[in-house]
């Protein structure tokens, strides 16, 4: 792991640089997750081979440190990683963004010189977010830190998502609070919005198992091109890394 120092949240982001030719493939994770954690698997698959990868575990999760008076926002995790790519970047770099990683990448895509390729997993596209930022959004910051946290990673745990009971387990839960309110609170323009209005290679991808998913309707008319990925849900890192590899590699080459 490497460390990039963030001057705004006086605190270290974590992140691997896996190294490679090519322009720079930047993954950024979900609520409650960790690159490091999700996609060692998906850039060691044959069709990413070779590949430079930037694996950034988002401050308050994963190894990243966990600054208490940081924001935790999508903005504020968006300019955190333009930072650190600055510093380690000098031309170009694709990004692959996930669920909330989706909204970061989004966001991130705008505030960059030149983004190569943008690339989607399931993003969050509208205020409002999804079953477990909902549940975690409507309890006060002091509740989730005292007794909303651990219940809500024995819930997802309880349901066999282990992998993100984990993952969300050793995240800051303020941090997933903050985040949570941030993504129930949505921008103007929204993120969907954002994303239409940028001119770079646009890809959607959505799981199999996640169809039908209305949510991602007019997206093509956005000039965003939408590929499935076989045999996975929202969770397409852990259900079928091959298959999000193949995805991503097909989206950035």
């Amino acid at each position: 792991m490497k460390a990039f120092w963030v001057k705004t949240a006086s605190a270290n982001i974590l992140y691997q640089d896996i190294p490679g030719t090519g322009t720079p493939l930047v993954f950024i994770h979900g609520l409650g997750c960790a690159s490091s954690c999700d996609y060692p698997r998906v850039i060691a698959d044959t069709a990413l081979a070779g590949r430079r990868a930037i694996l950034v575990d988002l401050l308050g999760s994963g190894f990243s440190e966990r600054p208490a008076d940081f924001c935790y926002s999508i903005e504020g995790h968006a300019r955190s990683v333009a930072g650190l790519i600055g510093s380690v970047c000098e031309g170009p770099v694709s990004l692959f963004g996930h669920s909330m990683g989706g909204a970061v990448a989004i966001t991130l895509a705008a505030l960059l010189p030149k983004v190569e390729a943008l690339v989607l997993g399931e993003p969050n596209l509208e205020p409002g977010g999804g079953f477990f930022s909902k549940a975690i959004a409507d309890m006060s910051e002091g509740e989730l830190v005292a007794r909303g946290h651990a219940a809500t990673v024995a819930t997802a745990r309880a349901v066999g998502n282990t992998v993100w009971a984990a993952s969300l387990a050793i995240s800051a839960p303020f941090a997933v609070h903050r985040e949570a309110v941030s993504l129930i609170a949505g921008c103007n323009p929204t993120w969907r919005e954002m994303l239409g209005s940028l001119t770079t290679r646009k890809t959607l991808l959505v799981g199999e198992r996640s169809l039908p998913a209305p949510e991602f309707d007019g997206l093509p008319d956005e000039v965003c091109g939408v590929a499935i990925v076989p045999q996975a849900g929202h969770s397409m890192a852990w259900d079928n890394p091959g298959g999000l590899a193949e995805a991503i590699a097909k989206a950035t080459g």
